[in-house]
């Protein structure tokens, strides 16, 4: 019987096991999804490397890529253990300006490639840039689902890192002419700021 008993106790998660277990449906799932995202863009990285052009655009590239390999590995193990990763998450630092040129100039129509020696930089630094608005949809998916609480804090103080790196690679493109930003007349963007108010008086 004593046996019997020890072998019931050995066949017991531990603590620990417990901690890395405590993951819902939706949440290992949504994680699942979020992780083949980053390693998608990364390998995405790893495959333009050598076709970019620009240092400028390079920098950017081997500066994010570096980060998003931190972020990664933080993200694994918080989801793999359930406990506080050994290197926490970190904070995404642009080393360009927040300027934006606006207005439309008329340009050549765009169009799919129609051969891999068109490869530009126009081209990759899209790449990039979806690559990072793909994986912060994903990571707020899966905040929103997520039941482990470490788990949900990583992954939600990851979402303005994505954030801020897709918004380095829009000035980036803005700034070389790839992304245009039109604006409405001033009159009409009078309006519409114009159009709403804040109130004062909270529920009590």
């Amino acid at each position: 019987m004593s046996q019997s008993f020890h072998n019931e106790s050995a066949n017991q998660p531990s603590f620990n096991q417990q901690q890395s277990l405590n993951h819902g449906g939706h949440e290992v799932m949504d994680m699942h999804e979020t992780l083949g995202e980053i390693i998608a863009g990364m390998n995405q990285s790893i495959i333009l490397r050598p076709h970019v052009k620009d240092p400028e655009l390079l920098s950017i590239l081997d500066r994010q890529y570096n980060f998003t390999l931190g972020m990664y590995n933080t993200i694994v193990e918080s989801f793999k253990t359930g406990h506080d990763p050994s290197v926490p998450t970190g904070r995404y630092q642009m080393e360009t300006g927040n300027n934006f040129t606006y207005g439309l100039n008329p340009g050549q129509p765009k169009k799919p490639m129609q051969n891999a020696n068109e490869m530009n930089d126009e081209t990759i630094s899209g790449f990039l840039l979806g690559a990072q608005k793909g994986t912060a949809k994903c990571m707020t998916a899966a905040a929103t689902e997520t039941t482990n609480p470490v788990v949900r804090r990583v992954v939600a103080d990851s979402i303005p890192n994505c954030i801020e790196m897709a918004y380095e690679l829009s000035i980036y493109q803005n700034k070389h002419g790839y992304y245009q930003v039109p604006q409405y007349s001033q009159q009409d963007m009078r309006t519409i700021l114009d159009s709403f108010g804040t109130i004062t008086n909270p529920l009590h």
